[in-house]
């Protein structure tokens, strides 16, 4: 399983279009993703004071698009990245964090 945080607005987004996918997608080439030991760092790093997010639980065995590991050299370790849009069916699960 790899995680993803993200906000309601654009989950509701992916919802509606039948897919989920982020600007990185087109800014980076890929949709970054985390492990379950580093979503603290990231939510750390990344969305502090942000509100109405959200945690998706991506099983990677359904994915349509290629998955990669790929070294994060600003924290030294490595992050799954999906290569195109997340498919809905391999999200399992979303929750809310708090």
């Amino acid at each position: 399983m790899i995680y993803h945080i993200t906000t309601k607005k654009q989950w509701e987004k992916a919802l509606s279009v039948g897919f989920f996918e982020e600007p990185s997608l087109e800014t980076e080439g890929f949709i970054h993703m985390s492990t379950m030991e580093q979503i603290a760092g990231v939510l750390d790093r990344y969305y502090k004071n942000i509100p109405e997010l959200l945690m998706l639980h991506v099983d990677e065995t359904k994915l349509i698009a290629e998955l990669k590991y790929e070294l994060s050299p600003s924290v030294n370790q490595y992050f799954p990245h999906i290569y195109g849009t997340i498919n809905l069916d391999a999200v399992v699960k979303m929750e809310e964090i708090n």
